[in-house]
């Protein structure tokens, strides 16, 4: 990927239902990756001994006190007064010393961003995003997130939440949201959202996979559910636009694969942008699902995020 750094670097990505892990070369060859489920029903502990085992088995791929640095994107943001995490929509981490604790266990520095921020870092160096002054990414998974980038460096802000749409409340007579707010953009378009609205009108538990498949088939509830995700998604990403102004938006996340959502969901954020013809392209990700993992080792090595 033509980006030099000085050392390898060892980047994860820390997801809601799985963990990725991956060690680059001074030269971004891909030395070693790895994916496990995130050990989300087993507590805060277990979360923090899995992210170590898995930097120690990438690490074990080099020579013996071979330096390297970690990045590690996960589904919030840590406080810069008190070191701990917070808004993360993966609740058990909220609260703890995550940093600290990865570190202690380590014995080595480490770098924790949001995974937006990572998604978006890597999208603008590597992927989609390249060559835009102003980029925003999203994520669209578990939950739903997103990072702004300006003039290639990423915006954390002073809160170090730039860019995190998945908690504007856009329905305040909407879902209740982790967040202690109603009607957030993830309670409308993130996986979990979809499938816990689907059972809140009818009673039963299906996957966001389901919803789809079934909708794509005519399934009567699947199709409305869909339908209803594809409205909501034009209209927080018209918002958006219509703030913003970017030069692309690029889409990451599990979400990002539905083909529907760069047809049909273009179509309904036409009807909530504000001017006449939306000229903003609304982009698949370039680098997969494991964007926001080169993300993580790029920041990690000192990527650019302010």
């Amino acid at each position: 990927m033509n980006i030099s750094q000085a050392l390898p670097a060892i980047g994860i990505d820390l997801g809601g239902t799985k963990t990725e892990s991956i060690l680059l070369s001074v030269d971004d060859t891909v030395l070693f990756r790895e994916r496990k489920p995130t050990p989300r029903h087993d507590g805060y502990e277990a979360i923090v001994n899995s992210v170590v085992e898995m930097i120690n088995h990438a690490a074990s791929r080099l020579s013996t006190d071979a330096p390297y640095t970690v990045g590690i994107g996960i589904p919030g943001s840590v406080d810069e007064k008190t070191g701990f995490v917070r808004n993360a929509n993966s609740t058990c981490l909220i609260g703890h010393p995550l940093k600290a604790d990865i570190e202690r266990l380590l014995s080595r520095p480490v770098k924790v961003r949001n995974d937006a921020d990572c998604f978006t870092l890597a999208e603008c160096r590597a992927g989609a995003g390249e060559g835009g002054n102003l980029v925003f990414g999203v994520i669209m998974g578990t939950g739903c997130g997103g990072g702004l980038s300006i003039d290639g460096v990423v915006r954390e802000g002073p809160h170090r939440i730039a860019g995190e749409w998945g908690h504007y409340s856009v329905d305040p007579q909407g879902a209740p949201c982790y967040c202690g707010n109603q009607g957030c953009v993830e309670t409308l378009i993130s996986g979990s959202g979809v499938e816990a609205a689907f059972f809140r009108e009818y009673g039963q538990n299906i996957s966001m996979d389901a919803i789809v498949s079934h909708a794509r088939t005519g399934e009567p509830r699947c199709l409305k559910t869909f339908n209803r995700f594809l409205d909501d998604f034009g209209r927080c990403l018209g918002g958006l636009i219509s703030i913003l102004d970017p030069d692309v938006v690029v889409l990451g996340g599990g979400l990002s694969n539905i083909d529907e959502i760069y047809s049909e969901g273009i179509e309904r954020v036409k009807n909530y942008v504000f001017h006449d013809h939306l000229r903003t392209p609304i982009l698949k990700n370039r680098l997969g699902d494991s964007a926001g993992v080169f993300g993580a080792a790029w920041i990690g090595q000192g990527g650019q995020v302010l």
